[in-house]
Formats: C-alpha cells, sequence, structure tokens
C-alpha cells in the first residue's frame, strides 16, 4: 500500500519551514537513550522531501524512518538510518487483510514480496493487518488470520524478516477494524509462535480502544515487534495536553529489554512542525 493511501492527506508544501529548518546543522544535546527512535515518513511529507526528513532525523538522533516504500529504501540508507518498517503494498492494507479466507492468496503474495525486498535491503520489518470486519464474527476473523500467518511464517523465518501485524482502533479512525484489541492480537501470535511474526503495538490506537498501556507492554512484550506513537486526544503532538505519560511509556517498555523502534507517528501542528519531532525524541530518551 502506498503511503499516501494509508493516510489521505493533503498534499500542500510548506517550503519555508523546511528551508529554515535545514539552516540548522546543530546536533541537539539529548543523548541517544536506551530506544531506537524513528518517525513516519508520511505525517512529515506536507514539509519535507524524504532526503530533508532523513538529514533532520540525524540531526535530531533519530535511527528510522518508518513506512517507506522499497524505492526509498537507497535514501534512508544513504543517511546511516534503517527503514524500520516497510509501507505495505496493495492489497495487503488495513480494510483488505487475512482475516477473510477469499483474500488470502494476492495479500499473502504482497507480504511475500515484501518480505523478499526487506531482506534484500537488510530491512527488519514488514506491517500486515487483520482486514475489516464487514459482518465476521472476532473468532473466525482470527482464525482466519492464523491460516494466513501460519503460510506466511517459515518464508518469514527463512528470510528474516518480522512480519508485524498492526492494532487499529475501530472507535475513531479505522471504523469496522477487526484487530482493535491487543488481547485479539496477542492470541493470534501466540498461536502463530513464530518470532517472525509479531504485532505492531500502536499506543495511540490502544489507549483509545483499552488503556491500561504500561502494563499491556510489559505483560506481553515477547509478542510486540514494533511501536507506535501519538498524541491523544487528536494523534498531534506529544505535549503536556497529552493524556498519555510517554516519557513513563518510553521507561516501561526500554526497560523490558526492548531493542526494536519505536516510531513517532503523529500529525504535526506546531509551527515548526520540526520541534514536535524534537521534543517527542527528547520526551522518549530514557
Amino acid at each position: 500500500m502506498l503511503l499516501m493511501n494509508r493516510r489521505k492527506f493533503v498534499q500542500s508544501a510548506a517550503a519555508g519551514l523546511a528551508t529554515s529548518s535545514m539552516l540548522s546543522q546543530t546536533a541537539l544535546a539529548a543523548p541517544a537513550g536506551r530506544l531506537n527512535q524513528s518517525v513516519c515518513y508520511w505525517t512529515y511529507q506536507k514539509w519535507f522531501t524524504l532526503d530533508q526528513l532523513c538529514q533532520e532525523a540525524v540531526r535530531i538522533g533519530l535511527k528510522g524512518i518508518d513506512l517507506v516504500t522499497p524505492a526509498q529504501y537507497p535514501t534512508v540508507q544513504k543517511y546511516g538510518l534503517t527503514p524500520a518498517m516497510t509501507a505495505s503494498t496493495t492489497p495487503n492494507d488495513i480494510s483488505v487483510g487475512l482475516n477473510r479466507l477469499e483474500n488470502h492468496d494476492r495479500v499473502i503474495a504482497s507480504i511475500k514480496s515484501d518480505i523478499v525486498a526487506a531482506a534484500a535491503a537488510k530491512v527488519p520489518n514488514v506491517i500486515t493487518f487483520s482486514g475489516n470486519r464487514k459482518g465476521l464474527p472476532d473468532a473466525e476473523g482470527l482464525e482466519n488470520c492464523l491460516t494466513g500467518l501460519n503460510k506466511v511464517k517459515p518464508f518469514a523465518e527463512e528470510h528474516g524478516v518480522t512480519v508485524n501485524l498492526e492494532l487499529l482502533n475501530s472507535k475513531v479512525d479505522h471504523k469496522d477494524y477487526q484487530a482493535d484489541h491487543s488481547a485479539w492480537g496477542i492470541e493470534l501470535v501466540k498461536r502463530v509462535n513464530s518470532p517472525r511474526i509479531k504485532l505492531l503495538f500502536d499506543i495511540y490506537h490502544m489507549q483509545i480502544m483499552e488503556g491500561d498501556v504500561i502494563r499491556t507492554i510489559q505483560a506481553n512484550i515477547a509478542w510486540f515487534g514494533h511501536f507506535h506513537t501519538g498524541g491523544n486526544p487528536g494523534r498531534h503532538e506529544i505535549t503536556e495536553k497529552d493524556e498519555l505519560n510517554y516519557a513513563a511509556i518510553a521507561r516501561a517498555i526500554a526497560d523490558t529489554g526492548y531493542t526494536g523502534f519505536v516510531a513517532h507517528e503523529f500529525n504535526p501542528i506546531g509551527t515548526p512542525p520540526i520541534k514536535g519531532l524534537e521534543d517527542a525524541f527528547a520526551i522518549c530518551t530514557v
């Protein structure tokens, strides 16, 4: 799935903001901390080219860029950054996932193609989804996803790439999405039982659906392969207005010994927009 298909995003460049930000090449003072932090490209695509965002990421201290395509891997890697999570390729997308058997052939082919490209570029993660319910009972959807992921499992293991099924909220942003609670996803990946099949735990989405974020992370870190952040309500910058204590959440993740990526995925509304990313990095540097 193309990045801009994943989020219906209005293209309205503000080149002045990007240019002024790029003039400052002084590295931020914050240390790297225990977490590998990255940023989702689509959230800053309105203001920065990928090259510009990579330069800002290096300046800030981030280690990767999330949700980029194979064609974009070389741009990310030339700055010493990791393409931390590949963007999915249609038909493997949010509404059409693995919860329906009739979708399996084409969705699995798409996932395998993403795995091959990721393995060749040493990209650690690819993404997949449950799909929308459309009346399908949760138990049946889970069984169908289990069947699909069991078909993907040996391929992912052979190539050394982790497939992450994303948990999303069905209350605000993705109506009818099936993998909308952590318990459903955890049961699924436990039954798949592979080090290469995990969950993308989106903190913003799971706060909306269930809360109790830190306890869930601590109890189930073995099943989480990737994290996304975002302020709630609104999915904007992480600020004092956020109902989530991201410093505490980041510390809890780091304390588990987690070695993957925590990617910032929020829609900036502050000025300049890059300040939100600088602040998020500082907050999550633990």
